[in-house]
C-alpha cells in the first residue's frame, strides 16, 4: 500500500472504526472473537484498498469485507469451535433460572441462530446500527425491495426460531399467526 493510500485509508477508517468494531463483536459474538474478525476484515481491506475506485463508497465497501470475512469464519471449524452458538443456546434454556432464562440477550441469540451470515448482518445493520434500508441497498447492491423482502425472511426465521423454544402454553400467535410475546420474567 502506498503512504498516501494508508494515510487515506486510516483517516476514513477514523470516522467508522467504533460502529465497525462493535458490528464487529455482535456478529462474533463475543468480544475477543470480534476484535478477531475486524483486525482479519482489516488487514483484508488494506490489501484491498487501492481496487476501491469511489472513496464515497469506503463506509458500505469496508462493511461487506467485514460481512465476507465473517461468512468465511463460519465456513470454517474454527468459528464453529469458538462460537458454539446451540451448546450455548441449549444450556441457557434448561437454566432454572427465569431472569436468566428470558433476558434479551439469550433471546437475540436463540432468534438468530438459523439466519445466514447475510441475513444476521441486515438484520445487526437494519434493527441494532440503525442504517436505513437505503443505506443496506448500497451495501449488499441489490434494490430496496429485495432487502426488505431479505429483511422480512430473516425476522420470520426468527419469530419461528424463538417459537420454537418456547413451551406450548407460553405461545402467544394471534389468529393471523404473524404476532407473537415472548413470556415475561417473573422476577
Amino acid at each position: 500500500m502506498v503512504e498516501q493510500d494508508r494515510d487515506l485509508f486510516w483517516k476514513l477508517l477514523e470516522v467508522e472504526h467504533p460502529r465497525a468494531e462493535a458490528f464487529c463483536r455482535k456478529l462474533a459474538g463475543s468480544l475477543p472473537d470480534g476484535d478477531d474478525l475486524y483486525q482479519d476484515a482489516l488487514l483484508a481491506a488494506m490489501r484491498k484498498f487501492s481496487r476501491l475506485r469511489d472513496r464515497v463508497a469506503f463506509k458500505p465497501w469496508l462493511y461487506r469485507i467485514i460481512i465476507n470475512t465473517f461468512a468465511g469464519w463460519r465456513r470454517s471449524a474454527w468459528i464453529k469451535r469458538r462460537v458454539d452458538l446451540t451448546t450455548e443456546i441449549t444450556e441457557n434454556l434448561a437454566a432454572d433460572d427465569p431472569s436468566e432464562l428470558y433476558s434479551a440477550r439469550r433471546w437475540i441469540r436463540v432468534a438468530m441462530r438459523p439466519l445466514s451470515p447475510d441475513e444476521r448482518a441486515l438484520v445487526t445493520l437494519f434493527e441494532l446500527e440503525g442504517w436505513s434500508i437505503g443505506e443496506l441497498a448500497t451495501l449488499q447492491r441489490k434494490p430496496e425491495g429485495t432487502i426488505k423482502s431479505r429483511l422480512s425472511r430473516a425476522r420470520d426465521k426468527m419469530r419461528r426460531e424463538v417459537l420454537r423454544h418456547l413451551p406450548e402454553k407460553q405461545r402467544e400467535i394471534q389468529k393471523d399467526g404473524t404476532r407473537y410475546a415472548l413470556p415475561q420474567s417473573e422476577a
